[in-house]
């Protein structure tokens, strides 16, 4: 993430942007565990994403895209319940959380388990309740906007980012859809990855036959309305016995707030509750997730707010 972010500069490409991104994390990860008697897997697990302004997430385009960081951007990166808690931060900021957005349990080679908890509640896209349980890994992931919060797709040729249905099986038509799912099938198999790294001409065209067919799950790219800024902040989090333990971190940039939490002693409580403890009670490993969600959704939103405010 520090790598990526240090390139963020007026009229930097952004395919260049993520493939630094992905090739850093190949090569890191292609150092460790080289000394083993099994092979373990390793490499990217989500291609880089930079999503720009009120571009909401997914967006990792072709080599050929010419799209460039402008000066002011406002630049996202990927790499009584806790919904309740997500929506009451971001009412007391005057944003409004991200429809669709989810937060998954992940297990080895799983992203996006079955165990999900959603940052907004609506009859559309009801999940069924969560209980967190230890040792148990999550993807934290929460989006908020200064507009409203319900992102459409404007153009399905930015989409870029696929993963193998494994459960899907049908008998492709097209020469062109064949060599390259088989390509998929053998080189990434199971995680998702972006088309950039197929070649371009032929992916273009065998792409389409497979996501018609339900071979390969989009990851679509979408947008709020022009002017609206989005902040995502996603991580991982461990419940481990003696409390939450968050892997993937980044430092967020210190900005003067726009608007206090004065008046909110509900959230004011949550902030001021201890991230880890020894103690393993239901209600206490409840209010540390609180504090994690709370936390990060917090610093997300006086970004988004403060470079709204400046522009």
């Amino acid at each position: 993430m520090q790598l990526v972010v240090s390139e963020c500069k007026t009229k930097a490409k952004i395919v260049d942007l993520c493939e630094k991104g992905d090739a850093f994390i190949k090569e890191q990860t292609g150092n460790i565990y080289k000394n083993v008697k099994k092979k373990i897997e390793r490499g990217v697990a989500f291609p880089t994403c930079i999503s720009v302004n009120n571009t909401v997430c997914h967006f990792s385009p072709l080599s050929s895209d010419e799209t460039v960081l402008e000066e002011g951007d406002m630049v996202k990166m990927q790499k009584s319940d806790v919904t309740e808690a997500i929506q009451k931060v971001a009412a007391a900021y005057d944003c409004k959380i991200v429809e669709g957005v989810l937060s998954h349990q992940m297990k080895q080679f799983v992203i996006d388990g079955n165990k999900v908890v959603s940052s907004v509640s609506n009859p559309d896209t009801r999940v069924d309740d969560a209980e967190f349980e230890e040792n148990e890994v999550y993807s934290v992931n929460i989006v908020t906007s200064t507009g409203e919060g319900k992102p459409i797709l404007l153009d399905g040729k930015q989409t870029t980012i696929y993963k193998r249905a494994v459960d899907k099986s049908y008998n492709l038509k097209m020469k062109a859809s064949r060599v390259i799912f088989r390509e998929i099938s053998q080189k990434v198999p199971i995680m998702p990855f972006t088309a950039r790294d197929l070649e371009e001409k032929r992916a273009r065209v065998g792409l389409v036959e497979c996501v018609k067919h339900e071979l390969l799950q989009p990851y679509p790219v979408l947008h709020e309305k022009p002017g609206d800024l989005v902040a995502h902040i996603k991580f991982t989090v461990l419940l481990m016995p003696n409390g939450p333990d968050r892997i993937t971190s980044h430092a967020i940039q210190e900005l003067t707030p726009a608007k206090t939490i004065d008046n909110e002693p509900e959230i004011k409580t949550w902030l001021a509750l201890p991230v880890k403890t020894k103690k393993k009670k239901k209600a206490e490993k409840m209010s540390l997730e609180y504090k994690l969600v709370g936390e990060m959704l917090l610093n997300g939103m006086l970004q988004s707010l403060n470079l709204w405010k400046e522009k």
